[in-house]
């Protein structure tokens, strides 16, 4: 069945009932607006596309736990014995000693790449997947507007980078509490809190993740507006992300990384904090609030100009 003839069925009856008679003025109803949200929102967390990407998402957190398990189980740490417990995501030589941590190194192990290459397939299929099936031109038959079917575009894409970055966490906290012990956890700083307050600084890292996401998701919107073929816009948004963190680890380009979306990505580890560094995380959510306003104004002028042939 293709893209077109899947159109679900709630959205063809909201573009019919849209269509204005012979002589009548065209008004947007905020209650359609909700509806194409709420149908966009079912049509992307239904595909098996989506599905995959989330799957792929919650397994992260269970190979790690299984790994740091079967590599702890002989009594020795993680990394071989030594007193950091050797390389790998920030946090993973205390997952030991609380399983909370688990948490904090899936979203260190994801952060880099998993996670943005899942909202990059997913924000660079938002309009190219569209015009690609032929189905863009008929969202448009509905008073909505283009502006509105752009906002709603991206607030789903935003929707699923908070949906994915919980299931990473929640993933996490499952096999931590199956795998090792709970409890009171030592911070960076080296002060102690307890397991609720740990809680809580796990959610709000996972929130901190999400809005790290911003940025890469607007510029993904933007790419999507610029073709008609989904699979390009979805391969040249991960392809920027993927040159953007090679530029990154450059030092002769130490001078402008700060600028780029992803260099403040691990600043959430500053949560674990006593007391937290806000420095960086300010900085973070600052350069995700100035790309999203960037190539979100892109987007939209890309869009509303664009000549919508499918």
């Amino acid at each position: 069945m293709s893209r077109a003839e899947a159109i679900p069925q709630d959205r063809a009856i909201q573009q019919d009932q849209a269509i204005p008679q012979a002589g009548a003025v065209r008004r947007p109803n905020p209650l359609w607006t909700l509806g194409l949200l709420r149908s966009e929102l079912l049509t992307t967390f239904r595909r098996w596309r989506t599905l995959a990407l989330l799957a792929v998402l919650a397994a992260v957190p269970i190979l790690v736990g299984i790994a740091v398990k079967i590599e702890t189980g002989d009594g020795s740490s993680v990394g071989g014995g030594g007193p950091q417990g050797g390389g790998g995501p920030a946090f993973i030589s205390q997952i030991t000693n609380n399983g909370l941590f688990l948490v904090f190194t899936a979203l260190a192990a994801t952060l880099p790449f998993f996670l943005p290459m899942a909202i990059g397939v997913i924000a660079g299929d938002a309009i190219a997947g569209e015009a690609n099936s032929g189905t863009l031109r008929y969202l448009l038959v509905a008073p909505a507007g283009r502006t509105r079917l752009l906002l709603t575009k991206y607030v789903t894409t935003m929707t699923f980078c908070l949906v994915a970055t919980l299931v990473v966490a929640v993933s996490a906290l499952t096999v931590g509490a199956l795998l090792f012990p709970l409890g009171e956890l030592t911070t960076i700083s080296g002060t102690r809190i307890s397991f609720a307050e740990g809680l809580g600084r796990a959610l709000l890292i996972a929130l901190v993740v999400a809005a790290s996401l911003i940025g890469l998701a607007a510029l993904g919107l933007f790419v999507s507006t610029l073709t008609n073929s989904g699979i390009a816009a979805m391969a040249t948004t991960v392809g920027l992300l993927i040159t953007v963190q090679i530029l990154d680890q450059i030092p002769q380009l130490h001078a402008i990384q700060p600028y780029f979306f992803s260099h403040y990505w691990l600043s959430f580890a500053d949560l674990m904090r006593e007391p937290v560094y806000w420095d960086d995380l300010v900085r973070n959510l600052g350069i995700q609030a100035l790309y999203a306003a960037v190539f979100g104004s892109a987007a939209w002028a890309r869009f509303m100009a664009k000549d919508i042939t499918a």
